[in-house]
């Protein structure tokens, strides 16, 4: 479903400030599968995630997805077929475009019409059932400017703009951070059911080192650009944060210094 092979990006190089981002990293996920990265500040998680959109093109390696090589592709088409949730609810989303103002934006990747005013009867019923599916009221505020809106109900928002047509691949980068605790439980909620409903191959970057363990179905950590730990089965299942560590100290040589992971547990 995704295969990345050997990718490699270097920004500055050449320069004092020159950084290895990626080094040499090769992925594999299979149709469905639910993965969560973790890893310490600086270990190339959204970089991965920048290159998988497009917004740099390696510099070495390859990128498919769904077996078609996206490697050189631009963003603007990748988007039609990855959906990407931020941490920072501001992102994702027209702030000055009404909640269905912007999901008929998202709808329109499936065919061409211009916004509300070619918004038929049916697609507005279609928006409310899907909003209404959430739990949040939401359905009943598609006149309201998403910029009025608190952080967990834009997050909500651009979670159903990017899987009202259905994405080859959803990737969420930390994407309840930035919440309270409450809401934050409840976004992961919807998450989880809108991933187990369409079935759809996701990757996650988290700080919470809980729920890297307890979400989705395969758990990798980055280091230095590369991935240094891939656990699933029976080995994640029976997993504790002092394993996790213990792993993570004998393959990088190095003690975690994320205070983030190591407080989120």
């Amino acid at each position: 479903m995704l295969d990345i092979k050997n990718l490699s990006k270097t920004f500055a190089p050449g320069t004092p400030n020159e950084h290895k981002a990626l080094d040499n990293l090769s992925l594999h996920l299979d149709k469905g599968e639910f993965v969560t990265i973790i890893g310490s500040n600086g270990a190339g998680k959204s970089t991965l995630f920048n290159a998988i959109c497009g917004t740099f093109i390696a510099d070495a390696g390859s990128i498919t997805l769904n077996s078609t090589d996206i490697t050189s592709v631009p963003d603007y088409k990748r988007s039609k077929l990855i959906g990407r949730v931020f941490q920072d609810p501001m992102k994702g989303t027209a702030p000055n475009l009404t909640i269905e103002e912007n999901i008929a934006l998202a709808y329109s990747r499936r065919k061409s019409f211009n916004l509300s005013a070619a918004i038929k009867k049916s697609e507005r019923s279609f928006f409310r059932e899907k909003l209404a599916s959430f739990g949040m009221g939401l359905e009943d505020r598609m006149k309201t400017k998403v910029g009025l809106l608190s952080g967990g109900q834009r997050q909500v928002v651009t979670m159903l703009m990017c899987t009202i047509v259905t994405p080859k691949l959803l990737l969420l980068d930390e994407h309840t951070a930035a919440l309270d605790p409450a809401t934050s439980e409840k976004i992961m909620e919807i998450t989880n059911s809108v991933i187990s409903e369409n079935n759809l191959t996701t990757m996650m970057i988290t700080h919470n080192i809980n729920s890297a363990l307890k979400t989705g179905t395969r758990t990798i950590m980055m280091d230095s650009g590369d991935v240094i730990l891939d656990i699933k089965g029976d080995e994640r299942e029976n997993m504790s944060l002092s394993d996790l560590l213990n792993m993570y100290n004998s393959k990088s040589n190095k003690q975690f210094d994320n205070d983030r992971i190591l407080l989120s547990h």
